[in-house]
């Protein structure tokens, strides 16, 4: 996956089909507002399970993997799938995994490890939403301290 280097966020946001557009729509606002001076990129390629994917990111991260190379990667990441839509979380602070601890009070969402799944913004609280990107850009931040 990299950085798109032809397509804004807003671009791609605009290109979604109605409803899916604005539940995507809503729910950048919230991030955006929530990470003010955050980097904000669309990602494209392909994704695990290897399917082609486009996500809105948020956020810097980089990380060290298994093999020791360096990776970038973002903090929050947006994406429509076929059938839901996904919200990514790069980030835990001493307390573990961020999501784990807001999932049961974000509304009518599936929770894995490190993403949440629902159908639309209107199954999201906004307000809590916007506690977990904050906690979410502060762990990463201290994380790159």
């Amino acid at each position: 996956m990299e950085k798109s280097k032809t397509t804004t966020p807003d671009v791609f946001i605009e290109s979604l089909p109605a409803g899916v557009r604005e539940s995507i729509a809503e729910i950048d606002g919230v991030i955006s507002t929530a990470m003010p001076d955050a980097s904000r990129t669309l990602w494209e390629g392909r994704f695990w399970g290897g399917t082609d994917q486009r996500i809105i990111g948020y956020g810097d991260y980089s990380y060290r993997g298994s093999d020791g190379r360096v990776g970038e990667w973002f903090v929050i990441g947006l994406a429509s799938q076929k059938n839901h839509l996904s919200l990514y979380v790069n980030a835990a602070d001493a307390g573990g995994n961020l999501i784990a601890r807001y999932a049961s009070r974000l509304g009518k969402v599936k929770a894995g490890s490190a993403v949440l799944n629902f159908r639309s913004a209107d199954e999201i609280d906004m307000e809590v939403l916007r506690e977990l990107v904050v906690a979410s850009e502060a762990a990463a931040s201290r994380e790159a301290s």
